[in-house]
């Protein structure tokens, strides 16, 4: 009997034992072999365009250039490529943000095994993955009101914000955790953690989740010219 032919994969994330723990989670899936690594987004575009794999697992925060931004560069060259994100955070506004950077799918990082096979099948049979509750319907919908919700939005309330709130604004909203933003800015994480309160306060946000919805609109808008 013909055995079916392999998805090839590479997985993009900084931290070798989430990328160790993957790959044992897709061993025994006969029908997705693991062909490349990348611990960078600047590693990830050299890799996939020496192995041209089926599916790109990418962690969307990781140093030198992160995941959604290697897999922008990467759609630029090749609007083929298809690409299941990992992210520790949830919600709308990171699908928009991440089907807007080029992605096909996201996933938490907390997975269990037969979900990602799941989506991993998915993004490669040319369907999107955004959790299975999430139809095409209810993804074209979510796209299309983000779309409205942020592009008709002429100017966030910024002004008030210094050079390095705003930059951690950004950061936040391209889903990096505090540690992250400090070693990317050269920074305590606990001067992150400072601006973090200071732009609450001034953007009159209540609570963390207020704070991300805003900060993913925040990045969107700095950087919807690049999707255009």
């Amino acid at each position: 009997m013909h055995e079916p032919e392999s998805i090839r994969i590479i997985i993009a994330d900084d931290h070798h034992l989430f990328r160790e723990g993957i790959i044992n989670l897709l061993n025994g899936s006969k029908d997705i072999l693991v062909v490349g690594e990348a611990e960078n987004g600047k590693e990830l575009i050299k890799i996939y365009f020496e192995l041209k794999p089926d599916v790109i697992i990418a962690d969307i925060s990781m140093p030198i250039l992160t995941g959604t931004e290697a897999v922008s560069k990467i759609k630029k060259r090749d609007p083929a490529a298809k690409v299941l994100f990992l992210t520790m955070h949830e919600g709308d506004e990171y699908y928009y943000y991440c089907a807007r950077c080029g992605g096909d799918g996201v996933i938490n990082k907390n997975v269990l095994k037969d979900e990602l096979v799941y989506a991993i099948r998915q993004v490669y049979g040319g369907k999107k993955y955004f959790g299975r509750v999430i139809s095409d319907d209810a993804y074209n919908k979510l796209i299309d009101k983000y779309i409205l919700l942020i592009e008709s939005e002429t100017e966030l309330q910024g002004n008030d914000l210094k050079h390095n709130e705003k930059a951690v604004l950004s950061l936040i909203g391209r889903g990096f955790t505090s540690n992250e933003i400090a070693d990317k800015l050269k920074l305590s994480k606990r001067t992150i953690d400072y601006y973090r309160i200071q732009i609450m306060q001034k953007l009159d946000l209540k609570s963390l989740p207020d704070l991300i919805r805003y900060a993913v609109k925040f990045s969107m808008k700095e950087n919807q010219k690049s999707f255009r």
